[in-house]
């Protein structure tokens, strides 16, 4: 079995190119985020990344903090913050015990900065006209967690209601729409 850092560096590996895909004139397009833009959501993906890292050193954090970090090299610092990432979680204890903050199982917090990374990708790639496919053993690990987080997130008004879906649907796609999300979502007109 995969460790988490091994998983966050298979979802990394597809969510950079995404955004290193993102054209400027972009940056304000919609969402499946209804609340988030791409540049909102851009950097709150960023403030994410950034506070998961410090968790998986058993630190504090402020998600309340969001700075606009899309500027200068933005594109590159995704992949250089993903990759910090993925080495905060390798370190000796980041899977073990209570993450810092959160008071939650380590592992249970890795899966959910996994399920953000892969399902925020997503979301901005069908923002932007991309293509996306998350990596699988990452969504064979996240699917279980997220859907046993879902109550507590659809509380705290993390999670929408989730979305039906089919029994043909992938598990990439019961991932979305657990979440809330409509897997067919599109930008309007097209």
């Amino acid at each position: 079995m995969k460790t988490i850092s091994e998983l966050l560096e298979g979802a990394a590996a597809q969510a950079v190119p995404v955004v290193r895909g993102i054209r400027d004139e972009q940056l304000s397009a919609a969402t499946p985020c209804a609340d988030y833009d791409v540049r909102d959501l851009l950097n709150h993906l960023f403030g994410v990344v950034a506070n998961f890292r410090l968790l998986a050193a058993k630190q504090a954090v402020d998600f309340a903090a969001s700075p606009d970090v899309v500027s200068g090299d933005w594109r590159g610092l995704f992949d250089d913050e993903t990759g910090a990432l993925a080495r905060a979680w390798a370190e000796p204890g980041a899977e073990e015990g209570v993450t810092g903050g959160m008071g939650m199982p380590a592992r249970t917090v890795g899966l959910m900065v996994l399920g953000d990374l892969s399902v925020h990708a997503w979301d901005l790639a069908r923002a932007t006209g991309q293509d996306y496919r998350p990596d699988p053993d990452a969504v064979e690990r996240m699917e279980p967690g997220l859907a046993e987080l879902a109550p507590t997130a659809r509380e705290m008004k993390v999670f929408g209601e989730p979305f039906p879906v089919g029994p043909g649907a992938t598990p990439f796609e019961r991932v979305l729409a657990v979440t809330g999300r409509d897997p067919g979502w599109r930008p309007a007109g097209r």
